[in-house]
């Protein structure tokens, strides 16, 4: 592990994670990383995470800039589809927590074509800030009724990680991955920028332009803060 900004960060490839012996698998970028500043709970789940996957350039960046370490950006797309691969060959089982039914139906009928192996159920949760504990409990049996390999858990950070993190002493599966808006990208209702933008560590350009109001802070503001904090750390270890 590439231990960055107090934080434990996957530096091998996607191959090496031992898919038997690590159940919570969550990501961390630039802007969940200054979320983690002012949300200690979040700070929390994301440093107890069993593994913590470097999800956007600025991570490969800080890596080498204060660690003289080269690692490799593993988008949650990437574990996605990783995982669907491994079920597919084992005849395993996944579960989709989080999104509207319309985007669960799309993502069930395209596994169906690209992963038949693999069993595939849902269940949508409330659109809300915060759940009950009724919520949590229809959730969880819902999760329970299955008991899948995989639970996917797409309900937008960092709300999945913590109600993940939270509930996962309850929950029948041997992998947890929050992964966001993969649920989107996957079912087609948001698209994925090309191989070009990802391929130039610019992924989150286009999807910026697209979008500019609901990713503004993400983009101007947590990643400006997120530069100056690791040349802060930087400059501390260069003392």
């Amino acid at each position: 592990m590439n231990f960055l900004l107090g934080f434990k960060v996957f530096d091998k490839t996607i191959d090496d994670i031992d898919l038997r012996n690590n159940r919570i698998i969550n990501t961390i970028n630039p802007h969940s990383y200054c979320t983690t500043k002012i949300d200690e709970n979040f700070k929390y789940v994301l440093q107890n995470s069993d593994i913590l996957l470097p999800d956007g350039i600025g991570i490969v960046w800080a890596s080498k800039v204060l660690n003289k370490k080269k690692i490799k950006k593993i988008a949650g797309f990437d574990i996605f589809i990783h995982l669907m691969n491994h079920l597919n060959a084992v005849n395993g089982s996944c579960f989709f927590l989080g999104a509207a039914e319309e985007t669960l139906k799309l993502i069930k009928d395209r596994i169906k074509k690209e992963y038949p192996n693999v069993e595939v159920n849902s269940y949508s949760p409330p659109y809300k800030q915060e759940f009950s504990s009724e919520d949590s409990a229809k959730m969880i049996e819902a999760v329970n009724a299955c008991k899948p390999t995989v639970l996917f858990v797409g309900m937008t950070a960092p709300k999945q990680e913590k109600w993940a993190f939270e509930n996962k002493d309850k929950l029948i599966t041997d992998i947890i991955c929050s992964i966001g808006a993969v649920f989107d990208f996957y079912a087609g209702t948001i698209k994925r920028p090309g191989s070009f933008w990802i391929k130039m560590g610019l992924e989150w350009l286009p999807r910026f332009l697209k979008e500019p109001k609901r990713l503004a802070e993400r983009n101007l503001v947590s990643t400006p803060k997120f530069i100056f904090e690791v040349l802060k750390h930087k400059l501390r270890i260069s003392r």
